[in-house]
């Protein structure tokens, strides 16, 4: 009898992944080894479940399941369709919250309304440029920033900006606003396709564990 194979885990740092354990737990799936702050270790695992768990930045995440180093991923979907690879995403995880927007001052929402040709700032220049040259059909001039993209429009880089939003105080602190919303944002769970498709009854008790968690918070 063959010995079942390790299903792995591609987990983004921080809260995410916080978040994500716990709600293994609630199905009854831990790792107490993750749970050990002074850990070196890279790769954590589960003998009884054959799972095995790792930590990866956020934007590696996707990258690492679409090349089968991963078999499931958990990471925000900014990053899912930034890095544009090819996975499926198989749920919402509902956490993580919130949005993706073009923001900038009061004065920049006319340029925006008559499709004048702007520069743009922004860490996520594939989502930009998605959003203006696919779905708004305006021509513009993308920079990409790795620090706070806020700067853009206050030292005259940029008339505007896309990037997250989460309570918009950084914005408003600095005379900004979200002029309009690109696409909401959450944690979700992607899938290398041919994973799904050699464990796929695997994947999918995992899956619907995660769908029946998620339920029964939402009913609380």
């Amino acid at each position: 009898m063959t010995e079942t194979r390790y299903l792995t885990f591609a987990l983004a740092k921080g809260r995410l992944a916080i978040k994500t354990l716990e709600l293994l737990e609630n199905m009854g799936i831990s790792c107490e080894e993750m749970k050990d702050k002074a850990t070196r270790k890279l790769i954590f695992v589960n003998e009884e479940r054959r799972l095995k768990f790792f930590l990866a930045k956020g934007p590696d995440v996707p990258t690492y399941v679409e090349y089968g180093a991963a078999d499931i991923g958990v990471a925000g979907n900014d990053t899912i369709l930034e890095e544009d690879r090819n996975v499926y995403e198989v749920l919402d995880l509902g956490f993580g919250k919130c949005r993706m927007c073009v923001c900038g001052p009061e004065s920049a929402r006319e340029l925006l309304l008559h499709h004048e040709r702007i520069r743009v700032a922004s860490k996520y220049p594939n989502i930009a440029k998605d959003y203006f040259y696919n779905k708004k059909h305006q021509t513009v001039d993308i920079i990409k920033l790795n620090g706070s993209v806020e700067l853009g429009p206050l030292v005259g880089l940029s008339e505007v900006i896309v990037d997250i939003v989460e309570t918009g105080s950084t914005l408003r602190e600095n005379g900004l606003e979200v002029l309009e919303e690109v696409c909401p944002l959450s944690a979700r769970m992607i899938v290398n396709p041919v994973s799904l498709q050699m464990e796929r009854a695997r994947i999918q008790e995992i899956v619907m564990g995660f769908r029946g968690i998620l339920h029964q918070r939402f009913l609380q």
